[in-house]
């Protein structure tokens, strides 16, 4: 009898060291019909992707049964592969912040020229709404070449759109005041635009 209790001791010892063998040896699984990696991957502890680059698989969903697969990876290697993308993404981010910084700064200074251009636009506009098509026209033609529109025109004692002497705006170079004033000059001396503009194409000034 205690040969018998002895066999058996020894067979269950050496059944459990089998047990915890293979366990511990368990690096391949046969798939079986009904198997999917995410259901393997659970089973074994692991994950999809470890198995996938364990096995070099193209599809994740593609398994065949009776196929042999790697399941016991190196998960350490495996996060460190994947975080890796993670830094080259973050990278492109903080360039990408830099061009909108850039693109935002841009704009700011074009829509600080567009609304001064459009206030210039609308003084001139307003200036003109008074006269005669034939008048608004050549007062825009004297305009265009006195400066090209500009009313922050410099050269030498003359100043603005309309090209005047310093003297005539009194130290007030807003547009409008310039506006005033040209059609002031014009008509004392010229009685109207149109015939400023015919000087001006006689003599090269008004």
């Amino acid at each position: 009898m205690r040969i018998k209790k002895f066999l058996l001791t020894i067979a269950a010892a050496f059944g459990l060291i089998t047990v915890s063998a293979v366990a511990a040896n368990a690096d391949t699984v046969t798939v079986k019909s009904g198997d999917t990696l995410s259901k393997i991957a659970t089973e074994y502890n692991t994950t999809v992707s470890s198995i996938q680059q364990l096995n070099h698989l193209a599809d994740v969903n593609l398994i065949y049964v009776g196929e042999q697969l790697q399941v016991n990876g190196n998960e350490t290697q495996s996060n460190q592969a994947n975080n890796q993308p993670q830094a080259a993404v973050q990278q492109p981010a903080a360039s990408n912040n830099q061009t909108k910084q850039t693109q935002n700064t841009q704009p700011a200074a074009q829509s600080a020229q567009t609304t001064q251009a459009t206030a210039n636009n609308n003084a001139s506009s307003s200036s003109s709404s008074n006269l005669s098509s034939s008048d608004a026209a050549a007062k825009a033609w004297i305009v265009a070449r006195e400066s090209g529109g500009n009313y922050n025109a410099r050269n030498g004692q003359y100043v603005g759109a309309y090209q005047l002497s310093a003297s005539y705006l009194g130290g007030d170079y807003s547009p409008a005041h310039q506006d005033e004033i040209a059609n002031q000059y014009v008509t004392s001396r010229y009685g109207s635009w149109v015939n400023a503009q015919k000087h001006w194409q006689e003599c090269g000034w008004y």
